[in-house]
């Protein structure tokens, strides 16, 4: 019998031959998996601090916000943001998230990777996470995003991190 000239009998027959392997559903710890996706974000943001775009974006958006605040009073008038206060304007947006949480990603009642997991084994999810990783490090210089492509690679990344740890830990 050829894949290409089989019957639906055929198909039936290999079945009872050959049932489906009944493959465990695996387990989140989603408290641990909370912590670690808190800590790369921890890890991102200082990365990003000390890079030349956040040296750059920081004083722009400091200018821009400072206008905006404050018009041009004379230098008694003036307030000075604090950097505490840029920090959290740069990294807490109330915008879409384009990189870790896009609205178009979330219309349904589960987040589009959820989806993607459940519907494919280990192997395969972790190979749909390495080839999206490589996608966006590909691309990220032509495309005229690259910060937010190098940092949906890095989302990626964590989370075939975070599957293989996972993994690991139920192995040991």
């Amino acid at each position: 019998m050829s894949i290409n000239n089989a019957t639906p009998a055929d198909w039936d027959r290999l079945r009872k031959q050959h049932p489906p392997l009944e493959v465990p559903k695996p387990t989140i710890d989603e408290s641990l998996m909370k912590v670690y996706l808190d800590e790369a974000q921890e890890e991102f943001n200082s990365v990003m601090r000390e890079s030349q775009w956040y040296q750059q974006h920081e004083a722009r958006l400091w200018q821009e916000r400072y206008n905006s605040r404050w018009g041009d009073f004379d230098d008694e008038g003036k307030k000075e943001m604090s950097k505490e206060e840029l920090t959290s304007y740069i990294f807490d947006d109330e915008e879409e998230d384009v990189v870790n949480n896009p609205d178009h990603y979330n219309t349904g009642n589960i987040e589009c990777i959820e989806a993607i997991e459940e519907s494919m084994s280990s192997v395969a999810f972790k190979g749909y996470l390495k080839g999206n990783c490589m996608k966006y490090v590909w691309r990220y210089d032509y495309k005229g995003k690259q910060v937010e492509d190098l940092q949906k690679a890095q989302w990626y990344l964590a989370k075939l991190t975070q599957v293989v740890v996972f993994e690991n830990e139920d192995n040991s």
